[in-house]
């Protein structure tokens, strides 16, 4: 397949979907993103199986418990489409791969604030991609943005300047854009839809992470995210990630909203959500895919906006973070998704990916530390065991700057 003629591409996605649905069950996450790149798969497999050999050796091999108490699953680790856990507690950043069940560290951003003048600057972002053939975090200070697609093998990217006009898709093995996306409007933010056929991407009139300096009531001055005031978010974009084709949809403006508030799909994907701003954290609005607001499904109500991990793999569990009153902040809530009661708690100050059913990824303050300072752990419902992943992060200063902070998809 020649990638260059569109028909073509066009014409072997359609065959080889429509193949796949008159044989298969509903489609697997990534099936866009193995369909164009089922070449370069091939080669990066062979790749990636010599590279697990020797991340194995120094990687951290962790006995995970199972559901059935009194025994352990050791599970082989370093494989890009395994389901083992790969640990560097020894790492923050991370330099080499992170991965927990059916979640793994694609890649994660620094970002710092750079002053545009006296009273203005931007939250600028520099990105360590996950390179499948060594299995190490690689700097690549092409992009504003990157969001990345389940499979670990393809990433969307926007370049500097946003917003941006076109967003490219990038083969995370070659770091090269396989093809980019033409954008009518100004893009600041992506995100792929659960099976990563589809992007929905925010649409802004300027750049979404402007910061204004301020003066606390201390007296001492510190960059701020813009909130409120004149209009930027515009609405999205809902893009088929094989052809590229897609509309936009208006959304109307709301003094609600931080100046960066993009959008992510809902479990179904038939809807896409972002936050708003309240009497409490963690409030979101859904909207259809013609832009209207609507009410949230009921399996995602009783959600936050500012807990990745949302719902379980299977739907039956949500994750939350504590209320305001809990004692003990090194503990969060698990709850019934279409009630909201709380069913147990795990450990974990703020819950970030689901590894499977029982198990998330989280952060967690560090042991015997007075301030926050987290690192990646490994949380598993009805045990107080925690498996670190990463090293320590250290406090951020404020909003200047951000340590670094992570990226999951789905391997």
């Amino acid at each position: 397949m020649n990638p260059a003629n569109p028909v073509n591409v066009a014409e072997a996605v359609r065959d080889a979907l429509r193949d796949q649905a008159d044989r298969q069950p509903p489609a697997a996450p990534g099936l866009a993103d193995r369909v164009l790149a089922a070449r370069r798969r091939r080669l990066a497999r062979r790749l990636a199986s010599a590279a697990a050999a020797t991340a194995a050796v120094v990687a951290v091999a962790v006995a995970v418990p199972l559901l059935d108490p009194g025994r352990e699953d050791v599970r082989p680790a370093g494989v890009l489409d395994g389901g083992g856990i790969l640990g560097h507690p020894d790492q923050s950043p991370p330099r080499e791969f992170i991965a927990a069940g059916r979640t793994a560290l694609a890649a994660y951003y620094t970002a710092r604030t750079v002053a545009r003048s006296e009273k203005e600057g931007v939250f600028t972002r520099t990105y360590r991609l996950l390179d499948p053939r060594t299995g190490r975090y690689e700097k690549d200070d092409r992009w504003s943005f990157v969001a990345a697609a389940p499979g670990l093998r393809t990433a969307a990217v926007l370049e500097r300047r946003l917003p941006a006009r076109r967003i490219g898709l990038l083969d995370l093995t070659t770091g090269e854009v396989e093809r980019w996306i033409p954008a009518g409007r100004g893009v600041g933010g992506l995100a792929f839809s659960p099976d990563g056929s589809r992007l929905v991407a925010t649409t802004y009139d300027e750049h979404p992470d402007l910061r204004d300096r301020v003066r606390s009531s201390s007296g001492e001055e510190q960059w701020l995210p813009r909130f409120g005031g004149k209009p930027g978010r515009t609405g999205f974009y809902v893009l088929d990630v094989p052809s590229g084709a897609g509309s936009w949809s208006p959304v109307a403006h709301r003094r609600d909203i931080n100046s960066r508030q993009d959008f992510s799909f809902s479990r179904d994907g038939r809807l896409v959500y972002s936050q708003v701003v309240g009497d409490r954290d963690g409030l979101q609005q859904f909207h259809d895919l013609t832009g209207d607001e609507v009410a949230a499904p009921a399996n995602e109500r009783h959600l936050r906006s500012d807990v990745g991990a949302r719902l379980s793999p299977d739907g039956r569990l949500a994750a939350l973070g504590l209320t305001a009153e809990a004692e003990d902040r090194s503990w969060s809530s698990i709850r019934d998704p279409r009630t909201g009661e709380e069913i147990t708690r795990v450990r974990g100050a703020h819950l970030l990916a689901w590894a499977d059913d029982r198990r998330l990824i989280a952060w967690e303050r560090a042991p015997g530390s007075e301030s926050y300072r987290p690192r990646l752990v490994l949380v598993t419902i009805g045990s107080d065991r925690v498996v670190p992943l990463s090293g320590v992060r250290e406090p951020d200063e404020d909003f200047d700057s951000l340590e670094w902070e992570p990226v999951f998809a789905e391997r």
